[in-house]
């Protein structure tokens, strides 16, 4: 397969010398956007359909965040028929793209991020597997706050414990959220490169691998910690 991506430009030569600063930050000060009323919704319906699809059995749950047109979400589901997978992204063109069923144990969610994020631990929920993959790396410096580990909503993320799970083709992305995550639980995890084979979650994956580019992943298993978010998760 041919494909052509171009890798990652940036003008960092390392993490970024504020990634500390940013997370020390994130939790001392409670984040106070007010979640917005569409993603309260989404939640509650996406609330309503684990509860009913977990049932007695407590069926595991794993979240695919940010996960665009629904692959991941739809893989996840297949490779792991034993689990509720949800996949939430903030685009409805990307959600609605064509890539077949959605797996019966799976379920796709227009919604912020940020705010489903932080209902989702107000609501005590504790993902079995939570995968960030191939997050948007905002590589110009002055960006550092919009990527996941520089953004308020790091310790929510965190919090919500399970096998966390991130991918890049950026590994000064995957560098500093080691070094953020480190700061802020304690927790080491090493970055490293691998090799998808031909088993790809996501549209992206495939194509930086088709590429030649390295992928870099770093996988942390985090204990379910609400106490790491300073104040309320979310602003009624």
């Amino acid at each position: 397969m041919h494909a052509t991506s171009r890798p990652i430009a940036t003008n960092q030569s390392g993490p970024h010398r504020d990634v500390e600063k940013r997370v020390d930050r994130a939790l001392r000060h409670p984040l106070r956007k007010p979640v917005a009323e569409h993603t309260r919704e989404a939640f509650e319906q996406a609330r309503a359909w684990y509860e009913r699809e977990a049932g007695d059995e407590q069926r595991p749950l794993i979240l695919d965040a940010g996960c665009g047109v629904g692959v991941s979400t739809r893989e996840l589901a297949r490779q792991f028929d034993d689990h509720l997978v949800i996949g939430v992204d903030r685009s409805a063109e990307r959600l609605s793209r064509e890539h077949g069923e959605v797996g019966d144990n799976a379920l796709l969610v227009r919604a912020d991020l940020v705010d489903f994020w932080r209902l989702a631990l107000a609501a005590g929920w504790q993902p079995t597997r939570h995968y960030l993959l191939y997050p948007n790396p905002y590589p110009k410096s002055v960006h550092l706050k919009q990527r996941w580990h520089g953004h308020p909503v790091l310790p929510t993320i965190l919090a919500l414990g399970g096998r966390l799970e991130l991918r890049s083709n950026w590994r000064l992305y995957v560098e500093e959220f080691a070094l953020a995550l480190a700061q802020a639980t304690g927790t080491a995890a090493a970055v490293e490169s691998f090799d998808p084979g031909s088993r790809y979650l996501t549209p992206f994956e495939r194509k930086y691998h088709a590429s030649g580019q390295s992928l870099w992943r770093l996988v942390a298993e985090l204990p379910h910690a609400p106490e790491l978010v300073p104040g309320d998760t979310e602003r009624r």
